[in-house]
């Protein structure tokens, strides 16, 4: 297994809609396994396709609460509720910023053998299914904040970028 470069705000395949994988193979496993030790190297808990530069309509999930797996083709249903979190993504390292999401969701997709999945969460799962899911319809979490809360993160940025040249943030 490798780990893979993760695409970042800016780079034009997070905002391209995905496509739904032609063959459940022994090629795409390979490539799940990468993107799962991608997802744990970083770390996160959850990772779509196309922020590892892939169009495919697939992403990979561990809530670390015991689920774990592989949706392709995922379509959201029955969203029920309503929290909001700080939530972060690891195509916008560093900055956090309170999400509003349903509570509980109905997943329906296909697993990593092109059989029908169907997966009723709440909480974190919920949230990583839906927050995964925006991925590969080429939308960042970023895009459900107000324009307060997108300039707040798009700040923090700025800071951490500075931080990393060396320069001292502008205040």
């Amino acid at each position: 297994m490798t780990t893979m470069p993760i695409r970042t705000l800016g780079d034009p395949v997070l905002r391209e809609r995905t496509r739904v994988p032609e063959r459940f193979d022994a090629a795409l496993a390979r490539l799940v396994d990468d993107m799962f030790e991608t997802m744990y190297d970083a770390p996160g808990v959850g990772l779509a396709a196309n922020q590892v530069g892939l169009v495919g309509r697939f992403f990979v999930y561990d809530d670390g609460d015991g689920h774990r797996g592989f949706v392709a083709d995922p379509e959201l249903s029955e969203l029920d509720g309503e929290e909001t979190h700080d939530e972060g993504c690891l195509s916008i390292p560093g900055p956090y910023a309170p999400t509003t999401r349903a509570l509980r969701v109905r997943l329906r997709g296909r697993d990593l053998e092109g059989s029908p999945l169907d997966i009723t969460a709440e909480g974190l799962l919920a949230r990583i299914f839906q927050h995964e899911t925006d991925h590969l319809n080429g939308m960042l979490y970023i895009d459900r904040l107000d324009d307060a809360g997108r300039r707040d993160v798009m700040r923090q940025l700025r800071e951490i970028e500075q931080l990393r040249r060396g320069d001292a943030p502008a205040r």
